[in-house]
């Protein structure tokens, strides 16, 4: 079932009644999900992503704008009669219901055409246990499950009904690390099998990341960019999408072009010939700091040799630390000009590397360089 939201927004009334103007979440939000895609909803606390997913419910009303479910408006629709399945980040099960008669919840409330007999409501609860591998606890209390249990548990009641669209929001937040991976995966699986639309609420990029087909980054009400995972993060169209995606985060530093050529400090790090003299941020991806020629020489003579390459381009930051990972390395160190607290290289761990130099020199992966106007935030491209 495509998704389409045309021009929604969604304004609260202030709780200061002093003041008249609204609190504006969503504002004049545009796009359409794909037929049987799964769409990741991602941004900071407050950015209205949960708003966004509540008016597609119909839980609230938008304020102005449309919804379309294929070629239908439901925007004055109740949430009952548009056939969505929504799934809460604290689960909401009924404690005194067993897992069966959770799932089956949903169905006994159907009405007219849509009645179902006892015999069909067990067959479609069984179904939908079955595909999120619970169909062995049916006859468990939610208090005698697990957290990945629970949430299992509430996704089949939300498939139970067939629903057009699958509405996920924030599901994932309440589970530890390996339940939270485990957890992701088995949506992914469900998504893929059913080929439901699906709409994921979440604040973590790692999620969005790995299990949606599209991702929608929302600051502050507004759609900043719309694209697949990788497209993103190779491409963010602002600072603030090139600083919400990566782990570790992009490295931003201050800086400026002039006659064609990138400072960052006193430095010269990369020639940019296309790009006009101004003051501009600059975001630098881990992978996109290496030590010199990494296929010629080992990283040991890289570091101690001289403490820095002889290239004249370059960007020599004051070295930390080595943080080991298993198969690469996490190379910690300090610039005056940068804006996080560290700068982190993502390097090979192939070679033992000793921690007694000073002074390191990174060279640049153009692909890996964005450049933001300083004023705007917006992508400089070169």
């Amino acid at each position: 079932m495509k998704v389409e939201l045309q021009n929604l927004t969604k304004i609260f009334p202030n709780r200061n009644k002093k003041i008249k103007e609204g609190v504006v979440a969503v504002n004049d939000f545009t796009f359409t999900i794909p037929d049987g895609k799964l769409v990741g909803l991602l941004g900071p606390s407050g950015c209205g992503k949960s708003t966004t997913l509540y008016m597609i419910s119909g839980l609230q009303k938008a304020t102005s704008g449309k919804i379309f479910f294929g070629d239908e408006d439901v925007t004055d629709l109740s949430p009952e009669n548009r056939g969505i399945g929504l799934v809460f980040q604290n689960y909401a099960l009924y404690p005194h219901m067993t897992v069966l008669q959770n799932i089956m919840f949903p169905l006994q409330n159907l009405n007219g055409a849509d009645k179902m007999s006892k015999s069909q409501m067990l067959e479609r609860a069984h179904y939908a246990a079955k595909l999120v591998q619970i169909d062995e606890l049916m006859d468990r209390k939610p208090n005698e499950l697990s957290g990945g249990q629970q949430q299992r548990v509430a996704i089949a009641r939300a498939l139970v009904k067939m629903p057009r669209v699958l509405l996920l929001d924030e599901p994932l937040s309440n589970l530890d690390a390996r339940l939270r991976l485990q957890t992701r995966e088995e949506i992914r699986r469900i998504q893929k099998e059913t080929g439901i639309t699906t709409v994921f609420v979440t604040h973590d990029q790692e999620e969005a990341m790995s299990i949606s087909d599209l991702i929608v980054v929302m600051k502050q009400g507004v759609v900043q960019q719309v694209g697949k995972p990788q497209e993103i993060y190779d491409n963010p169209t602002n600072l603030f999408v090139a600083k919400f995606l990566g782990t570790p985060p992009i490295n931003v530093f201050e800086g400026k072009v002039q006659d064609g050529k990138l400072f960052i400090g006193g430095e010269a790090v990369m020639s940019v010939p296309k790009v006009a003299n101004c003051s501009v941020y600059v975001g630098i991806r881990p992978e996109g700091l290496t030590l010199g020629n990494e296929s010629s020489q080992s990283l040991f003579s890289i570091l101690f040799s001289s403490g820095a390459s002889k290239s004249k381009e370059g960007l020599t930051c004051d070295f930390s630390a080595l943080d080991v990972m298993g198969r690469d390395v996490s190379v910690v160190s300090s610039h005056p000009n940068s804006m996080n607290p560290v700068v982190r290289a993502i390097v090979s761990s192939e070679n033992k590397i000793p921690t007694t130099t000073k002074k390191i020199k990174f060279t640049l992966k153009p692909s890996k360089v964005f450049l933001f106007d300083k004023a705007t935030e917006e992508r400089i491209y070169f």
